[in-house]
Parts: C-alpha cells; sequence; structure tokens
C-alpha cells in the first residue's frame, strides 16, 4: 500500500511540477521555478519547498520573494494543481492586491487561458479596476442603508455589446 502511494504522491508531483514551471515562466515573463520534496527520503514524509528565481534574480525560497513575486508564484502554484486535477470552481480572494498593472494584465491573461483549458468556474474576489474590466461577469455588494447590503450584478459582455449597439 506505502509503495502504491509513494508512486502516485510521486506521479502527482511531477505532473504538478512541470505545470508550475511552465505557468511560472508564462506569469514572470521568463524566470524559472521549481517545486523540491524536503527533510525525508520518503516522499509521504517530506515536506515541499517552493523555489523561485524571477528574471534577474537569484534562486530562493518562496519566503524570500516580494509580496507580488509570492502572489505571482502561488497562482502558478495553484493554476498547476487545477491543471492537474481540476476542481469545478477555484476561488481566488484578492490575489492581485500587492501586483502591479503590468502584472495584473498577465495574470488576467493566464486567468483566460485557464477557462480555456479547465471546465473550472474562477470566483475572483477583487478592488482592483484592472482585473474588474477584463472579467465576464461582476457581482458587488453596496449599502443601500446601514445594515441593508444589496447584490448589484452586471454582465460586461452584455453590457459591451449594448454599448456597441448604440
Amino acid at each position: 500500500m506505502n509503495r502504491e502511494g509513494r508512486q502516485r504522491l510521486l506521479a502527482a508531483f511531477e505532473a504538478v511540477d512541470g505545470h508550475f514551471r511552465r505557468l511560472f515562466t508564462t506569469l514572470f515573463n521568463g524566470g524559472q521555478a521549481h517545486l523540491e520534496l524536503i527533510d525525508s527520503d520518503d516522499p509521504l514524509e517530506a515536506g515541499l519547498e517552493i523555489m523561485a528565481q524571477p528574471p534577474g534574480k537569484k534562486l530562493a525560497a518562496l519566503t524570500l520573494l516580494s509580496g507580488g513575486e509570492q502572489a505571482l508564484t502561488a497562482v502558478a502554484l495553484i493554476f498547476g494543481l487545477f491543471l492537474t486535477n481540476p476542481a469545478p470552481i477555484c476561488v481566488l480572494d484578492e490575489v492581485d492586491a500587492p501586483l502591479d498593472d503590468a502584472n495584473v494584465e498577465r495574470f488576467c491573461d493566464l486567468l483566460d487561458a485557464m477557462v480555456g483549458q479547465t471546465d473550472t468556474r474562477y470566483l475572483i474576489v477583487s478592488h482592483n479596476a484592472v482585473t474588474m474590466a477584463r472579467m465576464h461577469r461582476l457581482f458587488g455588494v453596496t449599502m443601500v442603508e446601514r445594515g441593508v447590503s444589496r447584490l448589484v450584478s452586471v454582465n460586461l459582455g452584455g453590457a459591451e455589446a449594448l454599448l456597441a449597439a448604440e
């Protein structure tokens, strides 16, 4: 049983690592990253280290990267997991907060690609105008009066079609 568990874990690890490497390079327009099993020769007992080298920087553990670099690296890993073993829904809460506009655009480009590659529904929580402008549908919560919230929904594709028709 442990042999099969090790084989399955290593197969999944290799698949996720392959996707992670490719997605990292896409998000950073270069650089490299990989996953390492650490602290044990037995994969069932090993820890995981995320190593990343953004363009022009030295290879480092995730904890040594800037906030924006950490966010993009985490997105590459999350999407690598979803490409390996898709789930019906993925919720990302303000992953774009530490990103500048150029990196937000790259995040949104990758999100568009993921929508095309998986059957996963992506729910993105964001206050970033660039991110919101790239989404298909927006949901907002507004307070009409103290203690009374109201949900607002806008289909951006439909809104663009209405504007184009005028």
